[in-house]
């Protein structure tokens, strides 16, 4: 045990020498262990410190306050809850609920919901418009005393203070660099002409992204409620809470439940942290604790992954670092040959070599957690910031830094085996010679990669045609990849068959690398395993583009565009809108659009608020789809049945879709639209309107109702009946089934409506350009109209925009820094092996070049081996998974036929393979690690006296 321990202790002392005095390689390996061992521990540290305790948790949530008291949105039904607050439903279901979501139906006052006596605090929120530096920024507004002993831990003042009295507000950092305000300046609602200082900054520890603006109660809210009402506008629907203070146990469990019954939700500081026993939640008696929490296997799954993932990467380390040791092993092979002369054991050279993976792993791991615990200290605010919350506190656990720091260790002797193993093969008179002497193959390795390959494809294929999901494709993929990477050393001699085909140059440096197969296959491995992911990750995005552009439906004829404005109030702005359109940008048609308005002009289109109504289309009974007049709508019929019904022309629908289907609208329309209907211009020039959806007519006209009361709409459509209101008859010109009107149904002419009665208002424009409309114009207007204050939406045309190219790039350039870094290594092993030939071929008079055009060759041929062999392995793995998503899709699809529920047309999962990609890695990569490496590659060495042997 002693002998064991001091052969250990030399063979460290050794190691450290030896790195130490090869400083440049010791760096390359500590910096390929140690940043992979940064990222980590930084992670580890930052979700550590973003995760809060249950009493951090209710701070930022209650202040100092027992508990916060809600309404549950749910029309003040009685409710059951879980002891968090997170999870609430009515008693009985919401199936049970008599009418759902209707708040008019709740507490007149929240306070009823409260214990009597309690300390309380009210907490206001709601939303506007405000008018900033750059336009409009949707902000939340805020009304809370911040005086009282209860918000403590509720913000976080940053500057100046927190407002006193009317007219002033603090504002969240957030908002102060979204609108380019400061602290001093005053900030003014749309909609009213009051302003508002801004005399502090404060922050939400929670939620550092919110841009608020707080005021003392009853100063902010209700007088812009009161002025944007009486501008015609909509107001400020305010949403209440309350902070309560009971004292005593605090707000017990029973008191939560008897402000469920009131249809409150309540988020108590007693319950949460010490919950009652499920048996005593009513919650959940009536569904499962777990009903909306991931299940085991999806947990494990994601765990598989993880492990996966990690193992790779260790994997693609120890192929980097593998040949790097090789390096040291070769170089140090004289004194190891000393140590095997003086008595030394095969097990004492691989401990030497191993230990040359020990310290480096230990340096990696202290200097790769030092470094992630300082950079996440010194980061901690810009880390919270791209969170969006603060820190808890800076916590560090050593035993999950300890698993981190093994995880190095292990990684530098994983990496430092292989070596290690050849080193102590070597007998003590090639040591010391220098002789590589003749070493048979390894023939267990190609067995096992045989193995691991076609198990590795026969799960994949297994998962791809049983349905088994992408988890299994993924780990038959992986195996199957490890599988190649065991079988490297004989493909790259397979490789070598090719040089009876190339120059001298490249020959020698092939052969080379063939006979070397030691120091070659490791870094053609780790170049094929980069190689193969960026492959198999482009291949799969780039075959969902073209899917996705298979399938992406225009919303608009290419080149046309549209305008809309459609927050309520804001149609006084659309003409200002259809002028700054038609002043910045090259319009060759602009047809403006309004649409129908049913009582108070603040009303949003399909507002469900009180005073608001709608106009909508009535389609006579006998030509609606069956499949939804029945009780239980599709199941009313057998699926043979139902899907006859979906081609009957009742059932079929436009995929195409328009915010307002009704519009008043001239001819200009038509021409916006590309529709080609003579006929109906000219009905429209006429004065008749024009359906482009022939359920809607019956006899030549079309039915409108104008519904005023939404309360009596609802009731009736819960009874399965149409919804009461006045009727407008309208005779109308229908338009072929052909024509193509881009989700409209009806286009009114303005005398039209006009005669019928309908209250119109502007909404926006439809328009064609003249060429196409540039970046410059298209800021120019989109800048116009953040100065007007006018929220409006302006979509031009330009058919599918694909978004994986910076991706597909990024993968492609880190596939690229790999390869030329692995193949580096192995250049500079080969060189290593060959400085005795470069020798004497300087000796004998060859050119300088010689020695850069060999090394220049050396390292492409190892580029070029890998990167083949890594995308013949990255395509499987991507057709494996697009054969899986295909196969669902259409197991969905014909399942939906089966049923009798309209499915569309078949899914289109086609594989296509990034050709350019391919290309960059086969001839751009290859062909810049070979000018790379002659590059740094000195043209002469020193002359010396060649070893005799």
């Amino acid at each position: 045990m002693k002998s064991w321990y001091h052969s250990w202790i030399a063979a460290i002392r050794i190691a450290r020498r030896d790195a130490w005095r090869s400083k440049g390689r010791s760096l390359l390996v500590l910096s390929m262990i140690a940043l992979p061992i940064l990222g980590v521990s930084a992670a580890d540290l930052t979700v550590r410190s973003a995760q809060l305790s249950p009493e951090q948790k209710l701070e930022r949530t209650l202040g100092t306050a027992d508990a916060t008291v809600q309404l549950s949105g749910m029309g003040g039904e009685p409710i059951y809850q879980d002891p968090s607050g997170e999870m609430y439903a009515p008693v009985g279901g919401y199936d049970r609920m008599t009418r759902p979501g209707r708040s008019e139906d709740a507490p007149a006052n929240l306070a009823a919901a409260l214990p009597p006596g309690a300390q309380t605090v009210k907490d206001s929120t709601g939303n506007a418009k405000i008018r900033t530096r750059h336009g409009l920024l949707d902000t939340s507004l805020r009304e809370l005393d911040t005086t009282g002993p209860l918000v403590k831990g509720l913000l976080t003042l940053d500057r100046g203070r927190m407002p006193q009295q009317a007219g002033e507000v603090a504002a969240t950092n957030a908002f102060l660099e979204e609108s380019g305000l400061y602290v001093g300046s005053s900030v003014t609602p749309r909609g009213t002409t009051k302003s508002y200082k801004i005399v502090g900054a404060y922050e939400l520890p929670d939620r550092l992204n919110d841009s608020q603006l707080l005021a003392p109660p009853g100063t902010l809210l209700s007088p812009l409620d009161q002025a944007l009402r009486a501008g015609g506008l909509r107001g400020v629907g305010a949403d209440d809470s309350y902070l309560v203070k009971v004292g005593g146990e605090g707000f017990t469990w029973n008191m939560v439940k008897a402000a469920n019954a009131k249809g409150a939700v309540v988020v108590s500081r007693a319950v949460v942290l010490d919950p009652p026993a499920d048996s005593e939640v009513p919650l959940y008696q009536q569904q499962r604790k777990d009903a909306y929490s991931p299940g085991m296997a999806t947990r494990a799954t994601e765990l598989a992954i993880l492990a996966t993932v990690v193992g790779l990467a260790m994997l693609e380390i120890c192929l980097l670092a593998g040949p790097a040791f090789a390096v040291g092993a070769r170089r140090s092979r004289r004194q190891l040959g000393l140590v095997g002369a003086n008595g030394g054991a095969r097990s004492h050279i691989r401990a030497i070599v191993l230990s040359g993976g020990l310290v480096i792993g230990v340096a990696a791991a202290v200097v790769g957690i030092a470094l992630g615990v300082l950079l996440t200290f010194l980061l901690q605010p810009v880390l919270e910031d791209r969170l969006g919350n603060r820190f808890g506190h800076f916590d560090v656990r050593p035993l999950e830094l300890a698993g981190v720091a093994a995880l190095a260790v292990l990684t530098g002797l994983l990496a430092a085996i292989a070596p290690a193993i050849t080193a102590s093969r070597q007998t003590v008179l090639a040591s010391l010679t220098g002789r590589r002497g003749v070493r048979r193959a390894n023939r267990v390795l190609p067995v096992i990669g045989l193995v691991a390959v076609a198990l590795g494809v026969a799960i994949a294929l297994l998962g791809t045609a049983s349905g088994m999901g992408f988890a299994v494709v993924a780990g038959g993929s992986a195996i199957a990849e490890l599988g190649i990477v065991a079988l490297t050393p004989v493909l790259v001699g397979l490789f070598g068959r090719l040089g009876r085909w190339l120059p001298l140059s490249p020959r020698l440096a092939l052969r080379d690398a063939v006979r070397n197969r030691g120091r070659t296959a490791p870094a053609v491995a780790a170049v094929l395993a980069a190689v193969a992911g960026t492959v198999a990750v482009a291949t799969y995005q780039h075959s969902q583009d073209v899917q996705m552009r298979h399938e992406y439906v225009a919303e608009l004829p290419d080149g046309a565009g549209r305008v809309m404005v459609s927050e309520a109030g804001a149609h006084r702005d659309v003409p200002a809108v259809r002028e700054a359109l038609t002043r910045q940008l090259p319009v060759s048609v602009r047809a403006d659009v309004d649409r129908i308005s049913v009582g108070r002009p603040d009303c949003e289109p399909y507002s469900s608020d009180k005073g608001c109504g709608r106009a909508e289309i009535l389609v006579p009974k006998e030509q609606r789809c069956p499949l939804f007049e029945g009780t239980k709508g599709p199941d009313d019929f057998t699926p043979e049945q139902a899907q006859a019904l979906r081609s009957d022309w009742r059932c079929q629908d436009t995929p195409h879709y328009a915010e307002h289907d009704t519009v008043i609208a001239d001819g200009k329309l038509l021409t916006a639209l590309a529709v080609d209907d003579p006929a109906a211009a000219k009905a429209l020039a006429a004065g008749q309107a024009v359906s482009f959806d022939r359920r809607n007519v019956k006899d030549g006209k079309v039915t409108l109702r104008v519904i005023t009361d939404l309360e009596k709409a609802e009731d009736a459509s819960m009874r399965g009946e149409d919804a009461p209101g006045q009727d407008k008859v309208l005779p109308v010109h229908q338009a072929p089934d052909s024509v193509n009107a881009w989700g409209f149904k009806l286009i009114l002419p303005a005398a039209t409506a006009k005669a019928a009665g309908f209250t119109v208002v502007p909404v926006g424009s439809y328009f064609t350009l003249d060429g196409k409309a540039s970046s410059e114009q298209r800021q120019k207007l989109e800048g116009e109209l953040d100065r007007m204050g006018v929220d409006a939406a302006l979509k031009i045309e330009s058919g599918y925009q694909g978004g994986t190219e910076m991706m597909v790039l990024i993968l492609t350039v880190f596939a690229g820094l790999v390869t030329i870094g692995a193949a580096g290594i192995a250049t500079g092993l080969a060189q290593a092996d060959a400085e005795a030939d470069l020798k004497t071929l300087a000796a004998v008079g060859a050119a300088p070049r010689v020695r850069r055009t060999l090394s220049g060759f050396q390292c492409g041929v190892v580029a070029a081996m890998g990167v083949v062999l890594g995308s013949a392995a990255g395509v499987l793995p991507a057709i494996g998974l697009r054969l899986t998503e295909r196969r669902e899709q259409i197991g969905w699809y014909e399942e939906a036929i089966a049923q009798g529920y309209g499915a569309g047309p078949k899914p289109y999962v086609p594989v296509v393979v990034p050709w350019e990609t391919l290309a960059a890695l086969l001839v751009l990569v290859p062909l810049g690690a070979a000018l790379l490496a002659a590059l740094v590659t000195r043209s002469s060495g020193a002359l010396a006296r060649r070893a005799a042997g």
